[in-house]
């Protein structure tokens, strides 16, 4: 009896939010499923300054277009050491879950599967339209005005064919 009363405590409260472990093959699976949107992946860090001050324009932005059919993936590039200090992060800025982590066997086959051009360098935005495929990418510090004005440009493109 006292097992079915924990585990009915444990199913009303709910599982502990927590970060989900992507590697390259999630990561594509992810986008893949949120095909008919247009997706911003953010790749980000607890120990990367602009990471951290980038992420409340990230998520004003997905709030604000959120409606006409933008998504925000957030990757947290941390190690898993620092993965509590990521989620503190994630849940103090309210981002939408699921927000994953990233956990790859290979970092270099991790970043080469995002793109080959990529060095691995945060904060990383990188934009798909709603057919899943790549039309942007930002690295490093960016102004969110660009960002803003190519998301605009895929849900625009989309919505004209």
């Amino acid at each position: 009896m006292k097992s079915i009363l924990l585990l009915a405590t444990i199913l009303a409260v709910g599982a502990a939010p927590a970060l989900r472990p992507l590697d390259e093959t999630a990561l594509q699976q992810v986008i893949a499923t949120n095909k008919g949107s247009v997706v911003l992946v953010s790749f980000w860090a607890t120990w990367c300054e602009p990471c951290r001050a980038e992420m409340p324009n990230v998520i004003a932005l997905e709030s604000r277009l959120r409606a006409q059919g933008l998504k925000v993936i957030i990757v947290s590039a941390d190690e898993p050491e620092q993965e509590a200090d990521a989620l503190r992060f994630v849940e103090a800025q309210h981002v939408p879950m699921p927000a994953y982590i990233k956990r790859a066997k290979s970092d270099q086959q991790f970043i080469d599967a995002v793109d080959k051009k990529w060095s691995g360098a945060l904060p990383a935005l990188f934009l798909y339209d709603r057919k899943g495929r790549r039309v942007s990418s930002w690295i490093g510090e960016s102004d969110m005005r660009d960002v803003e004005t190519a998301v605009h440009r895929a849900l625009k493109n989309y919505s004209e064919r």
